[in-house]
């Protein structure tokens, strides 16, 4: 009888982790940042079908780079876990930190259990009556999640984003102002590279405004952001 070929639970590990991290790289990035207002979710994705940017509930909103179908799969199941609890219990209930657990407990067991794990990147943002209640949660295909303060760069390319970002990163910014800073940093390379500049309509940009009454979610359009940007 032939010795059965054995792989350590470790390099099975590693093996999963290098294959996600490879396809997460292979997207473009998205850059969820705070602003005075609230929260500015915005991404390099010329597809008008396929959003990379959703509301969940009432204050919450979530983004995501990576595969598509996977992560639409958790953008559904967030926003039954949220109409659930909201109606169960109060749609005060429903908060992001919430549904970064719930997240976080799905990618962790699809990510021990099954073969292939998941290729995806989020963040889960929450816009509070006041900045210093804002929320921002990220989370990763094994299912660690991290609190994070200011903004997040997801997604393939991320470090010369971050680093332009942190240069001019100002919490109480204005709406324009944080929109130019996103879109000039998605543009940024690294080694040296000439950066790029990305035309509003390739752009999938959206906001949880907490000065708006009712919902705080509301996408910027490709002419709001071109009359921002002066394109």
């Amino acid at each position: 009888m032939t010795t059965p070929f054995y792989v350590s639970p470790e390099q099975i590990m590693r093996d999963k982790s290098d294959y996600a991290r490879k396809g997460i790289a292979r997207g473009r990035a998205v850059l969820v940042m705070v602003y005075a207002d609230g929260v500015l979710f915005c991404g390099e994705n010329p597809s008008k079908a396929l959003h990379k940017i959703s509301e969940i509930y009432d204050r919450i909103a979530f983004a995501a780079v990576g595969k598509y179908n996977e992560f639409e799969n958790l953008r559904l199941a967030g926003v039954r876990y949220a109409d659930l609890r909201g109606y169960q219990y109060d749609r005060s209930d429903v908060t992001s930190r919430g549904l970064a657990n719930a997240y976080a407990q799905t990618l962790g067991t699809i990510f021990t259990e099954s073969g292939k794990p998941y290729e995806v990147e989020l963040t889960v943002a929450e816009v509070g009556d006041a900045p210093a209640d804002d929320q921002l949660y990220r989370l990763t295909y094994d299912g660690s999640v991290a609190e994070e303060h200011g903004y997040v760069v997801m997604g393939g390319n991320s470090e010369p984003i971050s680093a332009a970002v942190k240069d001019a990163f100002a919490a109480d910014a204005s709406l324009e102002d944080a929109v130019r800073l996103a879109v000039k940093a998605l543009g940024a390379a690294g080694d040296g590279a000439e950066a790029r500049t990305i035309a509003p309509a390739s752009l999938e940009a959206a906001v949880l405004d907490r000065t708006r009454t009712r919902r705080t979610f509301k996408r910027l359009t490709a002419e709001r952001l071109g009359t921002i940007l002066g394109a």
